[in-house]
């Protein structure tokens, strides 16, 4: 048996063509189209590369791509300005400010400071806590992404067993939430549970999100689960996700290859985010429909 690769490239772009199309009608609607502003503090080659896909799918979409560059050597006085004038420009929708920030600057108070309504990046405690509670709000867009794709490969989630491995703020403990939100049985699996591959083993779905090469083996799934590899490694061997991608392919349903699997949908789900931002602005309702 070999999995069924879950292709990422193909269900973000499906996305951002729909919300391209909601662009348009938008634009003649509200007379203005929706804007996403970008922040990068330095030089880190990583995030550049980061922030120039994220302004290039802003553009594809049909929407304004504000990118605002800060040197590395700028205060946290000087990105809370910046970030203050893009919460009072109505021009923005959505404001993304590219982790990691240099040491200098305490990135929790910049998260707080943004906006939670233009808080497209889903980080803001205000977002985390209607999360938890059920209210709408902005879902940090790794996690949304992969739901999107559970959701395409198995329909109903309803009753499934899932493992997060994993508890960041920033995509194991968000993917718990959307999971139980879904109806399912969730554990997150982390640093201290012990005997991580029993746990594994019993689970209808898998997210693994703990930056680690090819720690999920094959022999740790259940057959036929459904594993959704967030991690992206740099190694000599190229780029690799968190689960050895031949063995789990031997004994897993479907599975998301890195890359092509995880990272597209996760800029497709930004551009989803900062549009359904500027329709609530707006006073229009597409959240139904995306």
């Amino acid at each position: 048996m070999t999995a069924k690769r879950i292709d990422g490239k193909a269900a973000a772009q499906a996305i951002r063509d729909r919300i391209g199309g909601l662009v348009t009608e938008f634009r003649s609607a509200a007379g203005r189209a929706p804007g996403l502003a970008v922040v990068l503090v330095g030089d880190d080659p990583a995030s550049a590369v980061y922030v120039r896909s994220k302004g290039k799918a802003t553009r594809e979409a049909g929407m304004e791509s504000f990118e605002h560059r800060l040197p590395a050597s700028a205060s946290q006085e000087e990105l809370l300005a910046l970030v203050d004038e893009l919460n009072d420009n109505p021009a923005v929708d959505g404001i993304l400010v590219q982790l990691p920030l240099p040491p200098q600057i305490d990135e929790r108070v910049v998260i707080m400071r943004i906006s939670p309504d233009k808080d497209v990046d889903g980080f803001h405690p205000v977002n985390a806590g209607r999360l938890a509670i059920g209210l709408h709000g902005f879902v940090p867009c790794t996690p949304l992404g992969c739901l999107r794709l559970l959701q395409q490969e198995l329909g109903d989630l309803s009753g499934k067993e899932a493992v997060v491995i994993g508890r960041s703020n920033i995509v194991g403990k968000p993917m718990a939430l959307l999971l139980l939100r879904e109806s399912c049985t969730v554990t997150v699996a982390h640093s201290r549970t012990q005997d991580v591959p029993a746990v594994v083993r019993r689970a209808d779905i898998v997210v693994a999100a703990v930056g680690r090469p090819k720690m999920v083996k094959g022999d740790w799934l259940k057959p036929g689960a459904t594993v959704i590899d967030v991690g992206i490694n740099r190694t000599d061997d190229g780029l690799v996700g968190d689960v050895d991608f031949e063995g789990a392919s031997e004994v897993a349903g479907a599975i998301t290859p890195v890359p092509g699997g995880v990272g597209p949908m996760t800029i497709a789900m930004l551009i989803r985010n900062t549009f359904v931002s500027a329709a609530r602005r707006e006073g229009f309702n597409y959240e139904k429909s995306l």
